[in-house]
């Protein structure tokens, strides 16, 4: 045990026998203060007024919150009072609570949850303060609250233990905050295009709606296995088939992969699906939805992220696929872009391993994500990607190698991916089969055969087009945020 620990644990000890007093003289945690005020509403409605007008007003009010400092001077004391919307001041004297009620109050903690009750005031110093005439610890802390918050230990320690880290952290609560307002107003825009927000099951007999590794499950009484669900997009599409043309979904998604920066296993996910729309009318939806999001949470549509400025006012660049690959390869060109000798020979030369069933298509995609995705610095739609590795998206008119689809970049992440839907029941079914194939030749991200859906879309899908979001990642780029653990709650750790 280091010296350190055994500081906490004395002090730990110390709160303990505090407690053990507080139960031997009644209830140790009551529940009957209510507050009828908190401190942000306080301070928007009072920060202006003078003391003489605060004291010819005489507002009384009823706070709580937890104690985040005191300074005992004497007879009088002055305390830092903590609620959800912020903190003020308390000043207790001993004059007004009592030589009882005082000597309790200066043997409680930093970090005790306490009620008050008294007029505002303003102090010598200016401070918009409660003089306080009622005073009730209604939570003994039993733990000290952290004093330092830098270096990796302490990283880890606010990942692991986030109310410590919203306890003593303004920038973490208003990451939050945030995040909060964000999804609101994804909601708000949504509606009033009147899309319907709807919940679709989080456990799938077949996983589907993207290529990903699921996670497992086990039903008892139906004595099958269930998976958590990838994404939301087959049984919404299953809505739409069945008349309900403007549907959304925000809630979770899981999959089964590795953890980074920008991944963690189950995910909060936007998809929207809009009948009788095509892919470009959902990349027009994506460029505003963004811009009125960061002008809503941030209140300008130009972002810092990481130190590079972001503007989302000027229209998203838009450009096709193969275009970008031969920019960032110069040893493709137009002859040899679909040419799997010469992809494979690319993908050699630039350290790419590629799955024995690999065709052009997939060979595209690996160097497109092993230069040309983190390159893409400014809001940039990448559009018409292979149906190789499109498996639920709509075939190009033109040219049926290609589907219409595309995919959001900003500062080097993807943001977005939508595409107009296939809904043509025999070209599906024959893509599930091609990737069964690439399952059984032991690709375990590849889609199941999913009989039910095929059998929705030969009732009849009407033109669709479908877009996904990845909340997480959004909530990164308009909160500055580096990594996707600073936007969970509760990130999921090594």
């Amino acid at each position: 045990m280091t010296s350190d620990d055994g500081s906490e644990n004395k002090l730990i000890a110390e709160r303990r026998r505090k407690l053990d007093q507080l139960r031997e003289t009644g209830n140790a945690f009551p529940n009957d203060f209510r507050r009828d005020a908190i401190a942000g509403a306080l301070h928007a409605a009072y920060d202006a007024h003078t003391a003489e007008t605060l004291t010819e007003e005489s507002v009384r009010v009823a706070v709580a919150g937890r104690m985040l400092a005191k300074r005992v001077m004497g007879k009088s004391s002055f305390i830092k009072l903590q609620d959800r919307s912020g903190e003020i001041q308390l000043f207790a004297r001993q004059d007004t609570l009592g030589q009882d009620v005082y000597a309790s109050f200066k043997k409680w903690d930093v970090g005790d949850i306490v009620g008050a009750s008294g007029t505002l005031m303003r102090t010598k110093t200016g401070e918009l303060s409660v003089a306080v005439d009622e005073l009730k610890l209604l939570v003994k802390s039993l733990r000290p609250l952290p004093e330092k918050w830098h270096g990796i230990a302490d990283q880890e320690l606010k990942l692991r233990q986030r109310y410590l880290d919203l306890i003593v952290s303004e920038t973490t609560r208003d990451v939050f905050a945030k995040r909060s307002e964000l999804t609101q107003f994804i909601r708000r825009y949504l509606d009033s295009l009147d899309f319907v927000e709807v919940e679709t099951p989080m456990m799938h007999p077949i996983p589907g709606g993207a290529i990903a590794r699921p996670f497992e499950t086990f039903h008892h009484a139906l004595d099958k296995t269930l998976f958590l669900r990838i994404a939301p997009e087959l049984y919404l599409k299953r809505l739409v088939v069945g008349g309900m043309e403007r549907v959304y979904e925000l809630n979770r998604a899981f999959r089964n992969e590795g953890l980074s920066t920008r991944h963690n296993p189950e995910f909060t996910i936007l998809e929207i699906y809009q009948a009788y729309a095509g892919y470009e009318d959902l990349m027009d939806l994506t460029e505003n939805l963004l811009r009125e999001a960061a002008r809503t949470i941030s209140d300008s549509t130009t972002i810092e992220y990481q130190g590079e400025p972001i503007d989302l006012d000027s229209p998203f660049a838009r450009l096709p696929f193969e275009h970008s690959l031969l920019n960032a390869y110069p040893a493709l060109n137009q002859d040899g872009i679909r040419d799997a000798g010469r992809l494979a020979s690319v993908c050699k030369d630039n350290g790419i391993e590629l799955p024995e069933t690999a065709g052009p298509g997939k060979m595209q995609f690996e160097l497109f994500e092993k230069r040309v995705e983190t390159s893409l610095r400014a809001p940039t739609f990448v559009t018409q990607y292979p149906a190789e590795v499109s498996p639920l998206a709509r075939r190009n008119d033109e040219d049926p190698w290609l589907t219409d689809r595309f995919e959001l970049f900003v500062a080097g992440r993807e943001m977005a991916n939508g595409f107009s839907e296939l809904n043509d029941p025999e070209d599906q079914a024959e893509r599930f089969r091609a990737q069964l194939h690439a399952m059984e030749e032991g690709d375990d991200e590849a889609m199941r055969f999913d009989e039910d859906y095929i059998t929705a879309l030969e009732y009849g899908l009407p033109p669709t087009a479908g877009l996904g979001i990845g909340i997480d990642r959004l909530a990164m780029l308009l909160t500055d945020s580096a990594s996707i653990r600073d936007v969970l709650l509760f990130p999921q750790l090594k």
